[in-house]
């Protein structure tokens, strides 16, 4: 696992609790690949054991991932939205796909100058018969459906709007992240910075690499794994 939970002595002589979230959002069962080549990366049951052991303490999470998987994101931020005390999340450099949403669990969401948030589509590959297909699409709406909520309970926008952000694969400086409603606080101002072109960045997605699913799908093809059902589905956010 590559967070690490401290307490940090206050001007008030309170502790604050400190935690970083870094690398991939994997789910429980990959995480032994990650130790193994001592790779960055967070998984929810170990993050849940952990949390546990400050509730009803203030927390704040510096986030710097380029996202993972939907499900162990989902359940990081339930862990998260359950935590009894303040949370305020800190994006470090990037808060990405799965990333964005566990940010969303947070009271406060601060942003660096420097660092930037994305949020896109669910992502899936499938093996079968066209109708085995057809069902993954719809699969992948109802998961979509699922992150669009989150994205909804903190900026209030519309979830037809925030459907269209998604599909269009939208990166977000601190600046656009604030004036949308995703982040609440730039940083190391005391002042707002002004800027007048605030349109959202959008890329193709094939340009953007990821080495660290690259191996993990390397090693997964080693794997000598029986498929079931003659559909192979794995569902994430890079």
């Amino acid at each position: 696992m590559f967070w690490n939970f401290k307490n940090v002595k206050q001007e008030d002589g309170s502790n604050l609790i400190e935690l970083r979230i870094e690398g991939e959002i994997i789910d429980d069962g990959d995480a032994w690949i990650y130790d193994w080549f001592g790779e960055p990366h967070a998984s929810p049951s170990a993050f849940r054991n952990q949390l546990a052991e400050h509730k009803g303490k203030d927390i704040t999470v510096w986030i710097d991932s380029p996202g993972g998987s939907v499900w162990a994101g989902a359940a990081i931020y339930n862990a998260l939205k359950e935590h009894d005390g303040k949370v305020i999340a800190k994006i470090d450099s990037m808060a990405f796909s799965a990333a964005s949403v566990i940010a969303m669990s947070a009271d406060e969401i601060h942003m660096s100058p420097t660092s930037m948030m994305m949020i896109h589509n669910p992502l899936g590959g499938a093996w079968g018969e066209a109708k085995d297909l057809r069902k993954v699409a719809d699969i992948l709406d109802t998961v979509k459906e699922t992150i669009v909520n989150a994205y909804v309970l903190k900026t209030g926008l519309d979830a037809d709007a925030i459907w269209d952000l998604m599909s269009d694969e939208t990166w977000m400086s601190a600046n656009k992240a604030i004036k949308d409603g995703f982040a609440d606080v730039m940083m190391y101002q005391d002042e707002p910075i002004q800027v007048t072109n605030l349109a959202p960045v959008n890329f193709n997605r094939k340009a953007i690499t990821n080495s660290n699913k690259h191996t993990l799908d390397v090693i997964k093809k080693m794997q000598n794994k029986q498929v079931l059902d003659n559909l192979s589905l794995e569902l994430d956010l890079l």
